[in-house]
């Protein structure tokens, strides 16, 4: 792991229309296993489906108010996720099953969690307070976050 700073950008309001990025907790497939994405660090190697892999190049961190979303393991394909993890209503998630098809009519879609909130497998929690991370790398990748796949910060 390489060892770089980690920016708090200004606090936002409690409209969580454009965040996007992970919630502490959540742990990100690096080169060097399993990473919780607050201990991830500007340099490190990030596993992506896209590309293989992606250095990132800076990581924000935003403190903020916002009703997260809550997926229930497994319920996004056979062990994903791994476990049960939350998000942020906007991250998109990167859907290759029957979701992908009955919605979209393609094999895969990138699509916001909040679109997809059933109330059963997902489901919207009360708003709170969280820290969000956003990854910046040298473009969008997709990620491997709790054994979601779904895409980085723009």
């Amino acid at each position: 792991m390489h060892m770089g700073t980690i920016k708090d950008a200004a606090v936002v309001a409690t409209d969580s229309a454009t965040t996007t990025g992970l919630l502490t907790g959540t742990t990100i497939m690096t080169l060097d296993g399993e990473m919780p994405v607050e201990h991830l660090a500007p340099g490190d190697r990030v596993i992506t489906r896209d590309s293989g892999m992606a250095v990132v190049k800076d990581i924000r961190r935003v403190h903020t108010k916002l009703q997260a979303v809550r997926i229930k393991a497994g319920s996004l394909g056979h062990s994903r996720p791994d476990r049960d993890m939350v998000v942020v209503p906007h991250a998109q998630l990167h859907i290759r099953d029957w979701r992908a098809e009955a919605l979209f009519g393609a094999t895969s879609a990138n699509v916001p969690a909040f679109k997809l909130v059933d109330g059963e497998f997902l489901s919207q929690e009360d708003a709170r307070e969280v820290t969000v991370f956003e990854l910046v790398f040298d473009r969008q990748h997709i990620l491997y976050a709790d054994g979601v796949e779904l895409l980085s910060a723009v």
